[in-house]
């Protein structure tokens, strides 16, 4: 399939989504949001959800080709091998190119459904990106909440609701995304996640593997991992158990945004520089909780200046997500449970 590649604007949901507008929440706006009450503003009212770049092509084309070919290869090897496959869909920059690497991996048309862990702490504008997502792409997206961490009730009754309020960050993370997760595939029992962590985004994650297995309770023996030798990949797993294929391990996040901008893929605007109340220009360079994710000073909003950005900046991608820093090795034990 040509490197760029152009979609048919489909139109018809799988599985409807919410409403999410800030008329259906009582709010004028969504600068009426807690979300927006600090350094990043809310968005214009009325403002589209998603920022379609303009296409550009460039001179080092050849490595961006290869890092497509090899990750369209792991996800047709893992849709070959396994039977029950979902793909896990944060909304955010790696998550919306592993879609559009999805449809040209099958010719237009993803074969496996999308799952969205929803903490009930987005920023509401990606939630309305979510949504015009699920109907511009045709997914089929499950949501799924950790009700009962919610609202304290069941195994939950004795130690209350679980929220950024009441409880730490990582307990946080891993009771409304790790144990959901857990939840939504004691369900549908899958047999195989395909997910959008990269080598560079976190020392954890520079650990995997192209396929991962993890037990039946979640856990990841990342001190004992299987080779991979000559592609041949971890490809069966015993009834409870399941494997994560790591489509684009090897991508850095430069390489992401130069894919996105060359092949044109709607992302959400929150990547984007907007000015503060205080004058100064803030973008999220990791898109997560509201109540932990902060964005980073800066002046870019192109894609041409975030690619330039990120070639002088000393601050990591995941510098603005709290559950990170919270205690020490908090990614790596977070991860060890089975957290993305």
């Amino acid at each position: 399939m040509p490197s760029s590649t152009v979609f048919a604007d489909e139109t018809v949901p799988q599985r409807a989504g919410s409403d999410v507008s800030p008329e259906s929440r009582g709010l004028s706006s969504h600068a009426d949001h807690p979300a927006y009450g600090r350094k990043y503003p809310a968005p214009a009212a009325g403002e589209s959800p998603a920022f379609f770049p303009e296409k550009v092509a460039r001179n080092d084309a050849a490595h961006l080709d290869a890092l497509e070919a090899q990750s369209i290869f792991l996800i047709r090897e893992a849709f070959h091998h396994f039977k029950n496959i979902c793909m896990p869909w944060s909304m955010g920059k790696d998550s919306n190119v592993l879609i559009w690497l999805s449809r040209k991996a099958f010719c237009g048309h993803i074969p496996y459904p999308l799952l969205h862990i929803d903490t009930t702490y987005e920023f509401p504008e990606m939630l309305e990106y979510r949504d015009w997502a699920v109907k511009y792409h045709n997914l089929d997206l499950i949501v799924k909440i950790n009700e009962d961490a919610r609202a304290g009730r069941g195994a939950y009754a004795e130690r209350g609701s679980i929220g950024y309020d009441t409880t730490d960050p990582v307990t946080v993370t891993h009771e409304l995304k790790t144990v959901a997760l857990q939840q939504v595939m004691a369900e549908h029992k899958w047999d195989a996640l395909i997910t959008g962590i990269r080598r560079d985004e976190d020392p954890t994650r520079a650990k995997e593997r192209y396929f991962s297995p993890r037990t039946k309770d979640f856990e990841w023996d990342y001190k004992d991992q299987p080779p991979e030798f000559w592609n041949q990949f971890t490809t069966s797993c015993a009834p409870g158990e399941h494997v994560r294929v790591q489509a684009l391990l090897d991508w850095s996040e430069r390489d992401i945004w130069l894919y996105i901008q060359r092949e044109g893929i709607p992302i959400p605007k929150m990547y984007f520089a907007r000015t503060g109340k205080d004058g100064v220009r803030y973008r999220f360079r990791s898109l997560g909780c509201w109540p932990i994710s902060g964005p980073v000073e800066s002046e870019a909003d192109t894609i041409d200046k975030i690619i330039d950005e990120l070639a002088h900046t000393k601050t990591s991608e995941r510098a603005g997500r709290a559950q990170d820093h919270h205690e020490r090795n908090a990614m790596q034990k977070l991860r060890a449970k089975g957290f993305m």
